[in-house]
């Protein structure tokens, strides 16, 4: 078996996460020097959560503070609950208190990607 093929036969469509960031469904964030800085894999939020942090950012807050707010509070439970692929937290954007999801798992290419989204995303 090749590596486009399973055990169904050859794949006939896949939506990968570089689509995904395309297409802004995705926001990458390993450009954010605290995510650089706190993760050692890339990372992406889900337009929902990139939404919560806009708001928080129009709000006089910035990207730096909020993302060194949610490694914090990810990194604190990710201690308390042990190695796991997924990991939810609460942690404040602006003012408002959220509950998110952090998931790390295979990328395009098998490496390990993280991914930032609201607990009810997938």
């Amino acid at each position: 078996m090749s590596n486009n093929e399973s055990l169904f036969g050859e794949v006939v469509y896949s939506y990968t996460r570089a689509n995904a960031i395309a297409d802004g469904v995705l926001v990458d964030l390993s450009h954010v020097e605290t995510v650089k800085t706190n993760w050692k894999c890339p990372m992406a939020c889900t337009d929902t959560v990139w939404n919560l942090i806009e708001r928080a950012i129009q709000a006089g807050k910035d990207i730096e503070g909020i993302m060194h707010d949610i490694a914090v509070c990810a990194h604190a439970e990710a201690r308390r609950v042990g190695r796991r692929d997924t990991i939810c937290f609460m942690v404040w954007i602006g003012v408002c208190l959220h509950e998110l999801k952090l998931h790390i798992g295979p990328g395009d290419t098998r490496e390990p990607v993280m991914t930032l989204m609201l607990p009810c995303e997938d």
